[in-house]
């Protein structure tokens, strides 16, 4: 079993950062790709920002430029540096995982976290 947690939502003003982090562990062989959604309320989930095991990363058009998505393979640990946050930022951000679980099962797995609330105020 595979388990995210992650931490780094609040309260901020539009303008300011925050930082969010997403901490896989359980039994984990590898990690692919990594990625945080968000889900505003009345609104469908959407793919905020991915990043592959191979480090290359993409991103919504309304966050380019302003989000950055980051990995530390050592930590299991993926982040999503966020900055000039606006009010229409404010939403629950959620982590994906995707990768293989330890032998003997070797079977791929995706795991989500359980959610961090963002908001921003005007």
């Amino acid at each position: 079993q595979v388990q995210l947690v992650e931490s780094g939502g609040g309260l901020v003003q539009a303008g300011g950062s925050l930082r969010l982090s997403c901490t896989a562990s359980g039994s984990i062989l590898s990690i692919n790709s990594m990625a945080w959604y968000r889900q505003a309320p009345g609104k469908q989930r959407e793919l905020v920002a991915s990043i592959t095991g191979g480090g290359s990363t993409s991103y919504d058009d309304s966050v380019k430029g302003r989000f950055t998505i980051s990995r530390d393979n050592a930590k299991n640990t993926v982040y999503l540096q966020m900055n000039s946050l606006k009010p229409e930022d404010t939403a629950v951000y959620t982590c994906k995982v995707v990768g293989f679980r330890t032998p003997p099962l070797l079977t791929k797995f995706e795991s989500w976290g359980q959610g961090t609330q963002v908001t921003v105020s005007s």
